[in-house]
């Protein structure tokens, strides 16, 4: 008997035909964002806000509290609300008055918050590593999880995966270039896929002289020619290095062999990603260069909200091209297959490495093409070993950064 995937769901998922849930066909659907402040959350917001009699807001979390954050809070009304500290608690309260909500604090906060009663959709959108253990609070909760942070499977893939498998979750891939892939794969047959294609923009060196990478300041780096997104992601974009993250991303949430996963550098950010298939058909998804649009699909799963974007106008775009990745210029991509290959907690030590590595670029410690030669660095000292549990996971992906920030110390 062929296997044919689940109204789209992927691997990652607890692979039964979806049943009906509250919020599914009717009534609101009942949301927790995760990362309310940044980037994807500020956006999600802005979806969930055009459909009330869709959405409900009933969970928030933060890394700091702010004015942000209290204007949230105050459109949104949520029941609960998670920030990293007292200090960030303490000004929300006095931001709100009597109508602050429940406030948890930290991490555990956070997990508090992802896991809490009543939620039917949890959006992880909490940049970094930091972000894996509420997305796991989620997922052994049984929640629909539209994941923005790549990172969770990054550090834990293969471990969330089987979590999700036993609690009945499914996981939603929110970021454009794993939901173009999730569209594409919708009723196909496993064994039909030959591979998948992840598009990349290259950022806003790939057409400069090799120079221009070299002498990059953070300014020019986080001036990203489609997307606006949070500095961390558009960084590892300058260096591919979101590529690398995304393939071993690929890897657990579709369950396919590296090898099976290829990338290709596409500057226009039309063809957000493509599945070609064992007859020789590509199947790709298109669409403008706004998260609004993923962010939508995963909220709406398995209907499509209606959103107000610009239509794509192709006459416009003109043309379509497609290049393999420099891997002189840009070595992160390789980095990622080497970090799969070697296996166990070797993704998770990458990650934390470019976290540090990033960090030290975004304050003028080192140029860019420095950061791929620390994770590389790291990668190379790692000794891998079985993520046989969260813990795990994030003591890898800490020995990466700890060390990587030792390098970056030696250095100067």
């Amino acid at each position: 008997m062929s296997r044919r995937l689940p109204e789209g769901a992927p691997a990652a998922s607890s692979g039964r035909a979806p049943p009906p849930r509250e919020g599914e066909g009717g009534g609101a659907r009942r949301v927790v964002v995760l990362g309310s402040t940044g980037s994807v959350g500020r956006q999600a917001l802005a979806v969930i806000g055009r459909f009330p009699d869709r959405f409900r807001v009933v969970g928030l979390a933060a890394g700091r509290g702010g004015e942000t954050l209290a204007q949230q809070v105050r459109a949104f009304r949520p029941g609960r609300v998670a920030v990293a500290g007292e200090k960030s608690a303490g000004e929300l309260r006095r931001a709100l008055g009597r109508g602050c909500p429940d406030i948890a604090i930290g991490t555990e906060g956070a997990c508090q918050v992802a896991a809490m009663e009543g939620a039917d959709f949890v959006l992880s959108a909490i940049s970094g590593g930091s972000g894996m253990r509420p997305t796991a609070a989620a997922i052994a909760r049984g929640r629909t999880v539209g994941l923005a942070n790549k990172e969770s499977m990054v550090l834990a893939g293969e471990l969330l995966g089987a979590l999700a498998r036993s609690s009945g979750a499914r996981i939603l891939p929110v970021d454009s270039e794993h939901s173009a892939i999730f569209q594409c794969l919708s009723g196909q047959r496993r064994e039909d896929v030959r591979r998948l294609v992840l598009t990349a923009s290259g950022g806003p060196f790939w057409a400069k002289p090799p120079g221009a990478f070299a002498r990059a300041s953070p300014a020019e780096a986080l001036r990203h020619p489609n997307w606006s997104m949070g500095e961390k992601i558009t960084i590892d974009s300058a260096t591919l290095m979101n590529k690398a993250l995304e393939v071993i991303e690929a890897r657990w949430l579709f369950d396919l062999p590296p090898e099976k996963i290829a990338v290709l550098v596409h500057p226009q950010s039309v063809v957000h990603s493509l599945v070609e298939f064992r007859d020789g058909a590509l199947l790709a998804q298109l669409g403008v260069s706004d998260m609004r649009g993923p962010i939508a699909y995963a909220l709406g799963w398995p209907e499509r909200v209606p959103l107000d974007l610009a239509p794509l106008d192709l006459a416009a775009v003109g043309r379509l091209t497609f290049a393999p990745p420099d891997e002189t210029r840009f070595p992160a991509v390789a980095l990622g297959r080497r970090a799969l290959d070697k296996g166990g907690t070797a993704p998770a030590a990458m990650s934390g490495a470019d976290e540090a590595a990033v960090a030290a670029f975004l304050a003028g410690r080192i140029g860019l093409p420095a950061v791929a030669g620390i994770v590389a660095r790291v990668l190379d000292e790692h000794v891998p070993r079985a993520v046989d549990s969260i813990e795990t996971a994030w003591a890898a992906s800490e020995w990466g950064r700890v060390r990587a920030e030792a390098l970056l110390d030696e250095i100067g």
